[in-house]
C-alpha cells in the first residue's frame, strides 16, 4: 500500500470531525448526504486510509444493493405517459402512428445532447454506410452529426410544404442527400441544435391531423419513419462515441423501421442485380405470380415475419407466402435494423438461416445497401 501523502493524518491521529464523518460514510456512498457534507467528507478520504477503505466497502454493498443502469430513460416511458395525458383529454389534432417514431426519437436524441458536455460535441463520430459490395465511412463530430439531420430533414420539410431550411445562393438547393450535408459542412453557420430541434417541432405539427397514406403505405408515412430511424441511427452513433447508454426504440417504432426495411429490399436486390453484384442468378417467373422468396424472421418487441421476393422488384413484400420460400434468415431486430444502417456489414451480422446461400447472402447485402450517409 503506498504512503499516505506529507502531512496526512492517520486514524490514531485524526484531527476533530473523524468521526462525524466516519459515521457519513454510509450516508455518502448511496449518495445522500449535502453537498456540504459530500465535499467534506470527499476531502478527508483523501487524507484518511481508514475512512478510504470503510468507504470502498461501502461503494461495493451499494452497487450489490442497486446495480448500475443506464442513464438512458425507457424508450416507451413517454408515449405511455402521452398516452396517458391523451386518455384523460384528447388532442384536437391527434398525430399518426406513423409520425409518432420522429417525434420519440427526436426527443431522445435531445435529451442525449442535453446531457453531453461541452467539449463532447467536438468528439469524434464515425457515420457508417455499406454500398457497391463494401464499407464507407467519414468522420465528423456530435455538431456535424446534428448539421447532417437538419440539413436531411429538410427534405422532409419540403414534403409536406415547410420551407427548405438549407441556404443555397442562386436556386434550388439540391434534392441529394449527401450534396445536401456536404453543402451545410462546408459552410455550417450557427448551432444546428435550436434549428434542428424547431424543424422537428414543426414536422410534428405538420403531421398532426393529417391522413395522407393513412396508418399504411405511402410516401409521407414512410418519410416520417425514415426520418425516425435515421435520428435514432445517428444518436447511437452520438452515444456511441461519448460512451453514453443508449436503448432500442420502443417496440411499436422499431416494428416500423424493421417494416420499412423489409418494404425496401426488393428493390435494393434488383439494383444490385442490375450492378452485376448479385450471388443467385436472377430467374424468370411465370406471368403473374412473384417467383422465389426468402423469409425474413425478425425477432424480438419490433419482429415480426415478411417473405421477400428475390425475382421481381415490384412484387410486394408479404406476410405470408404461397409457395415454399427458398431460403430462410432469422435475426433479432436493432441487428436489422443496425445492418440496413450500415452499421454491421453482412458477413459479421450475427444471423441464422437455411436454404439457398446465395439467397441469403443476395438478401443481407442488399438490406446494408439500403444505408447512405
Amino acid at each position: 500500500m503506498s504512503p499516505l501523502p506529507r502531512g496526512a493524518a492517520r486514524p490514531d491521529e485524526a484531527p476533530d470531525g473523524h468521526q462525524e464523518l466516519a459515521a457519513l460514510l454510509g450516508a455518502w456512498a448511496l449518495g445522500a448526504c449535502a453537498p456540504g457534507e459530500s465535499a467534506r467528507v470527499e476531502a478527508h478520504l483523501g487524507t484518511c486510509r481508514s475512512c478510504a477503505a470503510e468507504a470502498g466497502r461501502f461503494s461495493d454493498a451499494v452497487t450489490l444493493l442497486e446495480p448500475p443502469r443506464g442513464l438512458d430513460m425507457d424508450p416507451g416511458l413517454r408515449g405511455r405517459v402521452l398516452a396517458g395525458c391523451l386518455a384523460r383529454r384528447p388532442a384536437a389534432l391527434p398525430l399518426p402512428g406513423w409520425a409518432a417514431p420522429l417525434d420519440a426519437e427526436a426527443a431522445r436524441l435531445d435529451a442525449l445532447l442535453d446531457d453531453m458536455d461541452e467539449h463532447e460535441w467536438d468528439t469524434p463520430v464515425e457515420l457508417r454506410w455499406y454500398e457497391g459490395g463494401r464499407r464507407h465511412g467519414t468522420v465528423t463530430t456530435a455538431a456535424g452529426v446534428l448539421d447532417h439531420l437538419f440539413a436531411v430533414d429538410g427534405l422532409l420539410a419540403r414534403l409536406t410544404g415547410l420551407p427548405d431550411p438549407l441556404p443555397w445562393p442562386g436556386g434550388t438547393p439540391p434534392l441529394d442527400p449527401a450534396e445536401r450535408t456536404a453543402a451545410r459542412w462546408a459552410a455550417p453557420g450557427p448551432d444546428a441544435r435550436g434549428p434542428w430541434r424547431e424543424q422537428i417541432r414543426a414536422l410534428v405539427r405538420a403531421a398532426a391531423g393529417r391522413e395522407d397514406g393513412g396508418d399504411g403505405d405511402g410516401a409521407l408515412p414512410d418519410a416520417y419513419v425514415g426520418r425516425a430511424f435515421a435520428c435514432w441511427t445517428h444518436a447511437r452513433d452520438i452515444a456511441e462515441a461519448v460512451d453514453y447508454p443508449y436503448g432500442a426504440p420502443d417496440g411499436p417504432h422499431l416494428r416500423r423501421f424493421v417494416d420499412l426495411a423489409a418494404r425496401r429490399l426488393p428493390g435494393s436486390i434488383a439494383r444490385r442485380r442490375r450492378a452485376g453484384d448479385a450471388a443467385s442468378p436472377a430467374r424468370l417467373a411465370p406471368a403473374g405470380t412473384p417467383g422465389r422468396a426468402l423469409h425474413l424472421e425478425v425477432e424480438g418487441a419490433g419482429g415480426g415475419d415478411w417473405f421477400i421476393p428475390v425475382d421481381m422488384p415490384d412484387a410486394a413484400v408479404a406476410a405470408a407466402w404461397d409457395d415454399k420460400p427458398v431460403a430462410r434468415v432469422a435475426l433479432d431486430d436493432v441487428v436489422f435494423c443496425q445492418l440496413a444502417a450500415g452499421r454491421v456489414a453482412p458477413d459479421e451480422v450475427a444471423a441464422g438461416g437455411y436454404g439457398d446461400a446465395d439467397v441469403i447472402r443476395d438478401v443481407l447485402c442488399a438490406a446494408a445497401e439500403l444505408s447512405r450517409l
